[in-house]
């Protein structure tokens, strides 16, 4: 009988510790290790080195390497795995010198989205990061070219395209970037008409597998993929929820971030990721149960900082509270859930209510009886919260979101 199973690779991990990384080093490494599993490799054993700067040649010591190239030998290794990028000359050393495959976390960022990519603008974005990160590493023959047969690191483009030569790749790339600005039209056509519109924006942000997916499915109540693994969806998705009655606001989620995300990913994705600028409110999901929270909060930031996402309001969701331990939160004001929970899922639509009440203005008026139509109108605007009969008109009573006052002219 033939096995039609695909081979897990065995994985050898390597990572240098320097003085600029001590502070997330243990949490980058777990990560990775996280990171190789869900490309669907085995880690094997791990090396790290503490050094005061990098080998210009290989990145680690040549002692270090002497050790990895013995654990590869008994431990019938297929893969190494660097935490650190690689420049070409380094790759290229690496893997002279152990005799297989090494790539580094920039490529098996990489690999994990083109796997994860499902929509045709996914595709394209991760076909485009991967070629702009491969194609100053086409430098002669050998295993640099010859692996991209198959395993880890060689998802998305594959053989022929990168044995190619540069000017064919170049040109891809070009043609790529046409098609994805065509994409991005369409994109700003329709965010501009989610601007117009009455509807308040809520947008979703937050490190990978820290549960986007799952509160959006909870909100809406309806399914899109979601598993407990990094990257588990890339594609910017919207979808309308109600949280008061009849009160609608629009629902975002975008990919998630991680530790040292590839700039070719973040120039790739800078469409689907500036889906949270163009929001009211941005609520923080952290995953309370990963000890190394607070890095994963850090880097959320930063990147908010660099995207200049700024003067948005946030609210912080602390969740997968059922798993956490000796939790301690380091974000405030925040709400502590678990969204797999109705009573997690109920604290989340509170605070949501909580919150626009701190962001809305109270508004008064007399809508005519004549215009009795437009009052479900109304309650999808804004938070309606009383509506009296009056002689000529119901008084209404309710909150609004400041940029939508204009609307209530209209009534």
């Amino acid at each position: 009988m033939i096995d039609l199973e695909e081979k897990q690779e065995r994985v050898l991990l390597a990572g240098v510790e320097t003085f600029e990384n001590s502070e997330n080093f243990e949490s980058s490494m777990l990560e990775l290790a996280e990171l190789t599993k869900t490309a669907g490799g085995i880690v094997v054993d791990a090396f790290t080195q503490k050094r005061d700067k990098y080998d210009t040649k290989f990145l680690i010591g040549t002692g270090k390497l002497e050790q990895m190239r013995w654990a590869i030998e008994v431990g019938e290794i297929d893969t190494v795995i660097f935490n650190d990028r690689l420049t070409p000359r380094q790759n290229i050393n690496l893997e002279e010198a152990l005799g297989i495959k090494v790539i580094d976390r920039m490529q098996l960022i990489l690999d994990i989205f083109a796997l994860r990519a499902r929509s045709h603008e996914g595709m394209l974005q991760v076909e485009q990061a991967q070629l702009s990160y491969l194609l100053p590493r086409l430098v002669g023959q050998g295993i640099m070219l010859s692996r991209q047969g198959g395993g880890i690191g060689s998802k998305g483009p594959g053989e022929s395209k990168l044995e190619t030569d540069r000017r064919y790749i170049r040109t891809r790339i070009e043609n790529i970037e046409k098609q994805l600005k065509k994409v991005e039209k369409t994109r700003e056509t329709i965010r501009k008409k989610r601007k117009e519109s009455s509807i308040f924006k809520i947008g979703l942000i937050g490190y990978t597998n820290a549960g986007k997916s799952s509160i959006m499915n909870a909100l809406t109540e309806k399914t899109q993929y979601e598993k407990d693994e990094l990257f588990a969806t890339l594609d910017a998705t919207t979808k309308l929820v109600k949280i008061k009655e009849d009160f609608t606001v629009s629902l975002t989620d975008t990919v998630g971030f991680i530790q040292d995300l590839p700039t070719e990913l973040i120039k790739a994705f800078k469409s689907t990721l500036e889906e949270s600028t163009y929001v009211d409110l941005l609520i923080h999901v952290i995953d309370a149960s990963n000890p190394h929270h607070e890095v994963h909060e850090r880097t959320v930031q930063k990147l908010m900082e660099e995207m200049d996402i700024q003067g948005i309001p946030v609210l912080n969701v602390y969740n997968k509270m059922d798993m956490a331990k000796d939790f301690v939160p380091t974000l405030a004001p925040a709400v502590q859930l678990s969204i797999k929970s109705d009573e997690g899922v109920q604290w989340l639509r509170t605070a949501i209510l909580e919150k626009l009440h701190e962001l809305f203005v109270a508004f008064e008026l007399d809508l005519p009886y004549t215009m009795a139509y437009k009052l479900p109108e109304l309650k999808k605007l804004a938070m309606v919260n009383d509506v009296v009969e009056g002689e000529t008109a119901y008084k209404v009573k309710g909150l609004i979101a400041p940029n939508m006052m204009w609307k209530l002219d209209n009534y």
